[in-house]
């Protein structure tokens, strides 16, 4: 049997946790919308970027019937086309067949929406997700794939929507995993400011609300020490850069099996805190 060295281990501390694999989405397909129309009784489109890793991607087991709410758009990951809203948000698959998919499931991204369009029933909610799973956030910053490729997409929906005055409105993140490591965690608070001001100052926005989430503190108490201190940073954010927020998700202890990944249930609560945060910041 082949030994992998105590050092390669030390370096990849999330490589080991249980692997659990998401059911693959059901009843394609998605359900393609005009965006130079808004949704019957709404007089305003308002657009969020999802960035972050697996946990804003989602990896929850998805309803046995896809929710169509007119109200909620999402663009899709493979053609930036719109659709009618459902799990997975993240999908790669075709728009048609679903081929193609991996195991992206429920994120916080559509309970988000819902929270808001309930609370503001003139407005439509398009959804542009972003998020990659395991990706650190040296990915998410200026000149790095990730990053441009958000940024790339934000533009793309504010053209694709220009008829109907789409308006970016906010970030919602949930990343910090693959940094919560002794390497990481001195750097972490200065490269998201720096991200931040990037995607403000690349979108001309200069208060573009920013929701940060805190990450599952449900591994083994290994890790837990270094999740801790990532997460002391995330609920800093606030005090560091205007306009920002951060959802503390610290008590949410429920996963899909490996400690690691938020289950349906606790995506659905993280993404009405998210709400609960933007309509804070969004209060004049």
């Amino acid at each position: 049997m082949r030994l992998i060295p105590f050092f390669m281990l030390a370096l990849c501390p999330v490589a080991f946790a249980q692997k659990v694999t998401t059911p693959p989405p059901t009843k394609p397909p998605l359900e393609m919308v005009d965006v130079t129309k808004l949704p019957e009784g709404t007089t305003e489109l308002d657009l969020f970027l999802l960035m972050g890793q697996s946990n804003m991607k989602g990896r929850g087991v998805m309803p046995e019937e896809p929710k169509r709410d007119p109200r909620i758009l999402m663009m899709h990951l493979g053609d930036d086309q719109w659709y009618l809203a459902r799990h997975p948000l993240h999908l790669t698959g075709d728009a048609k067949t679903f081929k193609g998919y991996d195991n992206a499931g429920v994120g916080p991204g559509l309970d988000f929406a819902e929270t808001l369009a309930g609370a503001n029933p003139k407005a439509a909610i398009g959804l542009i997700p972003c998020a990659v799973g395991g990706s650190s956030i040296q990915r998410w910053l200026k000149g790095a794939k990730l990053y441009e490729e958000s940024v790339r997409r934000a533009k793309v929906a504010l053209q694709s929507t220009a008829a109907v005055k789409g308006r970016i409105r906010g970030v919602i993140w949930l990343q910090g995993e693959a940094n919560a490591r002794p390497d990481g965690l001195p750097v972490h608070a200065e490269r998201l400011r720096a991200m931040i001001e990037s995607l403000r100052s690349d979108l001309a926005l200069p208060d573009l609300p920013f929701i940060a989430c805190t990450i599952g503190e449900m591994a083994d108490e290994e890790r837990l020490a270094d999740i801790r201190a990532m997460n002391a940073i995330l609920l800093d954010l606030p005090k560091q850069v205007p306009h920002t927020a951060c959802v503390d998700a610290r008590d949410l202890k429920t996963h899909i099996g490996d400690k690691v990944h938020f289950d349906s249930a606790a995506q659905n609560e993280i993404g009405r805190r998210f709400a609960a945060k933007f309509i804070e910041l969004s209060k004049p």
